[in-house]
């Protein structure tokens, strides 16, 4: 089973001021990513979750490397 397609049982969920921190960007900016699709998120009540393996792989994608050639 691949690690995006675990049991929800199993799955990290952070709030939208956790991602902030992780990311290291205000609140707003997550929400807009999360209301653009560019970060998948689930909503509970008036709140929204963010899987914490969405973050990293966000992360990841968006990373900029520097050409060293």
């Amino acid at each position: 089973m691949a690690a995006d397609q675990r049991p929800l049982s199993e799955v990290q969920f952070l709030t939208v001021a956790e991602v902030a921190s992780v990311m290291r960007v205000s609140k707003m900016t997550v929400y807009r990513l999360v209301h653009s699709g560019h970060l998948p998120a689930i909503r509970v009540g008036r709140s929204f979750r963010v899987p914490e393996n969405a973050v990293h792989e966000y992360l990841r994608e968006s990373f900029v490397g520097v050409d060293t050639a």
